[in-house]
Parts: C-alpha cells; structure tokens; sequence
C-alpha cells in the first residue's frame, strides 16, 4: 500500500524558513505528479504546490516567488521549501500522490503536519 510521511513543520516567526519533506513507502516515479496542499480552519484545502513526473511545477498565486517544490526519486521525497513566511500561511500541509489510470484517478495522502507562522 501506498503510504507518504510529512514531516518538517513547526514554528516560525513571520519571515522565516520552513522545509517540508515527504517520503513515500513506494517509487515516486510511479506516480504522476505530487503535490502539496494546505489547509486552515474554517478554509477548503487548497492546491500550494505541485511537480510533474517530468519535473514541471506549479504554484498557487499566493506562494509564487516564495515557495519552491522538488523531487529526489532515489530518496522517494518530495519537498516543499518555504521562505518568507507570512502568518497567513499557517495551516496544515499534506503531501498528495496522484496516479491516472485508465477509468481511474488514484489519489493518497499523508496524515499532515502542522505549519504556524507568527507574526
């Protein structure tokens, strides 16, 4: 089964740097792309980052120029490094996999970790 642990979280005063890991019980190249994604109180979880099998990436408007994802298929990890962080970047990220197959669209998570940013 497939299984992916974040860790890296924590606190971090406003500015700061944080960097996100997440590693996974199987091959990340079989997966299509990874992603990370947030979510705070009261809000929808939202799309931060995301990296194709081939490497392409993409960002959420709101961490554009701050955030940066990348992969590193022989540690089987995914990264999200953050910098300039604001408090409203506080919530829980989660580590997606998606897998497209024919007839199916296979998502996994992680079980999270916390982010808090003070100001």
């Amino acid at each position: 089964q497939v299984q992916l642990v974040e860790s890296g979280g924590g606190l971090v005063q406003a500015g700061g740097s944080l960097r996100l890991s997440c590693v996974a019980s199987v091959s990340i190249d079989s997966f299509n792309d990874m992603a990370w994604y947030r979510q705070a109180p009261g809000n929808e979880r939202e799309l931060v980052a995301g990296i194709t099998r081939n490497g392409d990436t993409n960002f959420a408007n709101s961490v554009k120029g701050r955030f940066t994802i990348s992969r590193d298929s022989a540690k089987k990890t995914v990264y999200l490094q953050m910098n300039s962080l604001r408090p409203a970047d506080t919530a829980v990220y989660y580590c997606n996999a998606r897998r497209i197959l024919i007839g199916q669209d296979l998502n996994y998570w992680g079980q999270g970790t916390q982010v808090t940013v003070s100001s």
